[in-house]
């Protein structure tokens, strides 16, 4: 038991490590020479590290993680390496980024512990029949990164991945065999017994999805110039690879360069020469305007037209490279940040000092999750394809190892994005792995007062209490798309713990009461990002004096959603108290919160009114029949109401939807036709602040398309049984293939003097409900 107890658990770092180090974030190096006299059949590695590495064989990189985890989960990733080990020498290295245990100096997305550690366990089967064992023990040598300083985006920075760093002579070709590491430190383990084998890191656990896929792209071109002596004909060829720049000593070069389209990639500059230049590489969404108040943290640039370079500037996040000037034609010098960025132009910012600098190579490798997209559709509206088509690019740059809110500011999981992200991926590719993973994590978060974090994994707490109800939703769709009992019965006492803290904060009335506020609240009850809610930051004002109606008629469409869940898995008493709770809601709100208008109030007795009030009232059924449908007409008519915006946009469509309205569609689709017009290549954030360019919950056309407009919906947990009830809206026509977990259905519909004929062929077994 004792040699098992002090036995090395697999975990390594530096010996030299102090409080200082510990304190920032900072890069680490790591490497294993060996030899081998045959080639490998096979070579299985696992390999994880706190926080982040990325692992290369012989120069090659094979692997980058660990996947995002939590202080009780942590991953690993296995591979086979048997296709980059060579006869002769060979290396596997490692460059581990370590985030410090300070919350607010460090990526808000990845967990980090107590100890930064590099993992890695494997065993190389040579063709010869040998087997090398090269498991992290007192062999591997490491050395710190002081060439690489992290640094803060800025005010609300959720990222710390922006890099100020210079070339160094000493590290060229040091994950290449033949390189001399006699200055390196042999590494130093960790015994079993630091590493807790219940928590992370020694909690390891296989990576549960796919890993990320990188694709090597080269940019579009060459396309605005600030200062330069250039042309863009030498500029572009450069970046089709065809040619190199020399920009000669003392100059001073500025272009600004396209990629066509948002991506996620990570940045690859080649370069020679060029000792003393200092390179600025700038990663910007769009070409915007200044601000009105450049101090407020909440006011970002103004935005128009994505592609107005001409009267716009790019806004973004600047990592610099200074080389070390001994890159040649043959080995030339390379700078990679470590993290990947989001980007739709790139601005390099270029001087020279007493050196030429030679320019070889600018491109990336897109990365992202490996989403493959099975369903097609069409409509007669040949724009509402363009619509499709910047929602998809718009979910793929969303989705890494979790979903993501926005990709170039937060990479954070919130809840309420990350319900409406799941039903888009499965309706366009039936793929449920990365929501599992995110179910599953989130429930990690569950609090001792009974709700979850509003995003997670997180590395600092964040509360708004509707998302909490959101989770819940997310575990409904997930039922009736894949009916898994099983899965579903792990989270129902998280789904409990949450319904019970609204419950237990209800007023006399039977309303949630005041649980929230602005943000910077101890609860933030945020809605919607609403211009008329603009003081409040997505909380409704009536928020300011007492409780907002919203909650209360959340609450309640959710608990109707938990007695489905309930009932499935076969607690028919807990599904019944769930209903008998909704209903007692649903009547103070109609006792309560209802104006001498007609219309529903923000909040009890509060004169304040919103489209969103309206929403929820229709969707929990606190109205309903002809009522609700003329509230909704009113709903959208009414200009005086605070208006939906894209963030809650899935919600509208779904009141309009149950309200047999859905040709109003055809006017709700126009802040994603502003989009196109504004020449967005991904949907906005909202079109009020416009903060980001890239946001999924926008991306609601991946469901309307195939859900609604060719009908195809689950109405069976599981998709046991299937509805097909296409809703023509504003359409004439449309077709297409629609992904399902039991198959590919195919519907044809065409209207004619207001009757729709419709075609569909549906898998063998699979029943149709009307």
């Amino acid at each position: 038991m004792e040699d098992t107890w002090m036995s090395n658990s697999g975990w390594v770092w530096l010996p030299e490590w102090n409080e200082k180090d510990n304190a920032h974030t900072k890069l680490v190096y790591f490497r294993k020479s060996f030899e081998v006299k045959s080639k490998a059949d096979k070579a299985i590695i696992k390999v994880s590290a706190d926080s982040r590495y990325r692992l290369y064989v012989n120069g090659v990189s094979v692997s980058f993680g660990p996947c995002k985890g939590d202080g009780y989960v942590w991953y690993y990733d296995e591979i086979d390496i048997a296709t980059y080990i060579k006869e002769g020498e060979n290396v596997l290295a490692a460059v581990v980024l370590r985030y410090p245990t300070n919350n607010a100096e460090g990526n808000q997305s990845i967990w980090r512990t107590d100890i930064p550690g590099f993992y890695l366990k494997g065993t190389v089967e040579l063709l010869d029949g040998n087997e090398i064992v090269f498991d992290t023990d007192p062999s591997w040598k490491a050395r710190k990164c002081t060439d690489v300083l992290f640094l803060s985006e800025g005010q609300m920075s959720y990222l710390w991945i922006r890099e100020q760093a210079s070339g160094n002579v000493e590290l060229s070709g040091w994950n290449y065999s033949g390189y001399c590491d006699d200055g390196w430190m042999n590494v130093v383990p960790y015994a079993n017994y630091r590493v807790n084998k219940s928590v992370s890191p020694g909690a390891l656990f296989k990576r549960p999805i796919p890993e990320l896929y990188e694709n090597k792209r080269r940019f579009l071109e060459a396309l605005n110039f600030r200062d330069t002596r250039i042309k863009k004909e030498a500029w572009d060829n450069w970046l089709e690879g065809n040619e190199t720049i020399t920009i000669p000593p003392h100059s001073h070069e500025i272009v600004e360069i396209s990629a066509g389209e948002m991506m996620t990639g990570f940045l690859q500059l080649q370069v020679a020469q060029g000792k003393g230049s200092k390179i600025e590489i700038l990663s910007s969404e769009c070409y915007a305007y200044p601000p009105e108040n450049s101090d407020n943290v909440f006011n970002p640039p103004i935005k128009g037209d994505r592609l107005d370079y001409k009267n716009g500037k790019l806004f973004g996040n600047t990592d610099s490279y200074c080389p070390g000037g001994d890159g040649t034609f043959k080995k030339t010098e390379y700078y990679e940040p470590f993290w990947f960025r989001t980007f739709r132009f790139i601005a390099l910012d270029i001087v020279t000092t007493h050196e030429p600098l030679t320019l070889i190579s600018f491109d990336y490798r897109e990365t992202g999750y490996p989403l493959e997209v099975k369903t097609k559709v069409e409509t007669s509206d040949p724009e509402i394809q363009s619509i499709w088509d910047i929602s998809l690019r718009t979910l793929k740059r969303c989705m890494h190892e979790t979903y993501e809110d926005c990709p170039f500011f937060e990479q954070l999981q919130y809840i309420m994005d990350t319900r409406s992200q799941i039903l888009f991926t499965y309706a366009i590719s039936g793929d449920d792995r990365l929501a599992r993973k995110s179910i599953d994590e989130i429930h990690r978060s569950l609090r001792p007062d009974g709700l979850i974090n509003a995003c997670y994994p997180s590395y600092g707490p964040n509360v708004i209490p509707g998302f909490s109800l959101f989770y819940i939703l997310m575990i409904y769709d997930h039922m009736m798309y894949f009916g898994d009992k099983l899965f579903i019965k792990k989270y129902v006492p998280t789904i409990d713990s949450i319904l019970s803290f609204f419950d237990s904060h209800l007023t006399e009335e039977a309303l949630v009461d005041k649980i929230g506020g602005p943000l910077g609240s101890k609860y933030w009850s945020f809605v919607d990002w609403t211009k008329e809610w603009n003081e409040t930051l997505g909380s409704p004002k009536a928020t300011l004096k007492g409780p907002i109606t919203v909650e209360s008629l959340l609450y309640a469409y959710t608990l109707k959603a938990s007695a489905k869940i309930v009932d499935y898995i076969g607690r028919y008493e807990i599904a019944q108290e769930y209903r008998e709770r909704a209903e007692k809601v649903i009547q103070a709100v109609n006792i309560y919160c209802m104006g001498d208008n007609g219309l529903y109030q923000d909040g009890p007795g509060v004169d304040e009114y919103s489209q969103h009030s309206q929403v929820w009232a229709v969707l929990s059924g606190a109205i309903v029949g002809k009522a609700a449908r003329e509230l909704m007409i009113r709903t959208l008519e009414d200009k005086t109401l605070a208006q939906y915006s894209v963030a809650m946009a899935y919600y509208l469509f779904r009141a309009i939807e149950k309200t047999g309205l859905y040709e109003y569609t055809k006017q709700l689709w126009q802040p994603w036709r502003d989009m196109l017009s504004n020449n967005l290549t991904t949907c906005v954030e909202d079109p009020v602040s416009q903060r980001s360019d890239c946001h999924a919950w926008g991306s609601i056309a991946l469901f309307e398309l195939p859900a609604v407009t060719l009908g195809v919906r689950p109405v069976k947990p599981g998709f046991a049984a299937v509805s097909v009830k296409p809703n023509s809206g504003y359409f004439d026509w449309a077709k297409g293939n629609v992904i399902t977990p039991r198959g590919m259905i195919c519907v044809d519909w065409k209207k004619c003097n207001g009757e729709i004929t419709v075609n569909m062929k549906v898998p063998d077994g699979v029943e149709i409900v009307d």
